[in-house]
């Protein structure tokens, strides 16, 4: 698919790193908090400058700095406590930069960066750097006769605290504290890591207040996109309406009428005028029949979500495997915005892919609908306002849903839709086949 559009992906969790990369991480992460105070200062020095107009300057430098520097230990400190750490600045409402300047010194999210960059070097260094140091005396004693063995003879000859002379044979003796070095990193390393990334995310993170102002944020412009879809979708039918059937039904009673008027004086007249009313009746009925399909089709309602888009596939021009796993048949809305979804997905695999094979997955987990949409073609589909896609992620938008794309420049593309909803009604069994 080259479809174009804006896609909001779902932040995806962090993956959990390996035991022998945390102790690199946690002295990387000392190292850092102690830059940290270089940021911490420069913001510092330079608020309160903004009173002689040096200070705007030097803040559209250090703030975008500082927020780069927060996002880099949220992402690093995700992979210990397994779950991301969003970021809560406010945008601006206007362009400007004394707009930007503005919404940024009223956020309350630009402060806690800046309280977390003096807790960081403080808190977070000691809790990175004391994991760090366990790991790195417990190797650095494991290896310790190694060490003695390959050092010039004469420096270890002074007494180890009194008890013997430190030589190649006696350095074993100090191994033991390799291996108690070694318990105690494995017990404490990764918990003192942890305990940094949760001091961090309860500074970096959203507060509980600006959760719902950004869920508040989130549902006002939902519904209002979902007000402008359907108003948008209503001036279409009016038109489809007006400038369809309507004009057809109206010529039909025109034709009939010069019908029953010449049907005395000229049957012929008459019949032929018969004739294109029942033609132009025709026309009408299926214009009407295909605005029907197009707000809600009647497949899906005789034969659900599974017999509905199996007919899309059919209607493909290429193969397309379907695999239908849903105990339950959903409400009705959100069958229908899984519908147009998973159509809009394939007209657009049509149009733009030149796609040979296709497939689709709809699944239900977690009161969750899963719906997988892929195929194998060029690839370098994206989501920008007014394309197909962004269309689909505004619909799945109005139920809490979510879209994802995953589409390199080579292909395959992957639309990944979720649809929150509960199961209603048993079906029979979970089907899966190829269209």
């Amino acid at each position: 698919m080259t479809t174009i559009a804006t896609a909001t992906a779902p932040a995806a969790p962090p993956m959990r790193y390996p035991k022998l990369a945390q102790p690199w991480i946690a002295l990387a992460l000392a190292i850092m908090a102690q830059l940290g105070i270089a940021f911490f200062v420069l913001n510092v020095v330079a608020i309160p400058l903004i009173a002689v107009w040096v200070g705007i300057p030097l803040l559209l430098a250090f703030v975008p700095a500082t927020r780069w520097f927060a996002n880099c230990h949220r992402t690093m400190l995700a992979g210990f406590i397994g779950e991301p750490i969003p970021r809560p600045y406010k945008k601006p409402p206007l362009p400007g930069i004394l707009m930007w300047l503005r919404t940024t010194l009223s956020d309350p999210a630009t402060w806690r960066d800046i309280v977390w960059l003096l807790v960081n070097a403080v808190v977070g260094f000691t809790l990175s750097l004391t994991s760090a140091v366990l790991f790195l005396s417990t190797l650095f004693y494991a290896i310790y006769p190694l060490l003695v063995g390959v050092t010039p003879e004469g420096v270890f000859t002074q007494p180890l605290g009194g008890l013997f002379t430190v030589n190649f044979w006696t350095s074993f003796l100090l191994m033991p504290i390799a291996l108690i070095g070694f318990m105690i990193w494995q017990a404490a390393g990764e918990r003192l890591l942890k305990a940094n990334a949760y001091i961090a995310r309860s500074l970096l993170g959203p507060t509980e207040s600006a959760k719902l102002a950004l869920r508040v944020q989130e549902l006002a412009t939902s519904r209002a996109e979902t007000v402008d879809t359907q108003a948008a979708e209503l001036r279409r039918i009016e038109r489809d309406l007006h400038d369809g059937a309507q004009a057809r039904l109206a010529a039909l009673s025109m034709n009939l009428g010069m019908a029953e008027e010449m049907v005395a004086r000229d049957p012929a007249q008459a019949a032929a005028l018969l004739t294109e009313a029942r033609q132009s009746a025709s026309t009408a009925l299926s214009e009407l029949r295909d605005l029907v399909r197009g707000i809600h089709p009647p497949v899906l309602a005789d034969r659900g979500l599974d017999g509905a888009v199996r007919a899309l596939a059919m209607s493909c021009p290429f193969k397309v495997d379907v695999m239908y796993d849903v105990p339950g048949r959903p409400p009705a809305p959100v069958e229908s915005a899984a519908y147009f979804a998973v159509a809009e997905c394939l007209a657009n695999a049509v149009k733009y892919s030149a796609a040979t094979t296709a497939w689709i997955q709809i699944t239900h987990e977690q009161e969750k609908l899963h719906m997988i949409v892929g195929d194998d073609g060029v690839g370098g589909a994206v989501v920008r306002p007014g394309g197909g896609l962004y269309g689909i992620e505004r619909r799945l938008a109005a139920f809490d849903g979510t879209l994802t794309v995953v589409s390199p420049s080579a292909g395959p593309t992957t639309v990944i839709m979720e649809l929150p909803c509960e199961s209603s009604s048993l079906k029979t069994t979970p089907s899966s086949g190829t269209a």
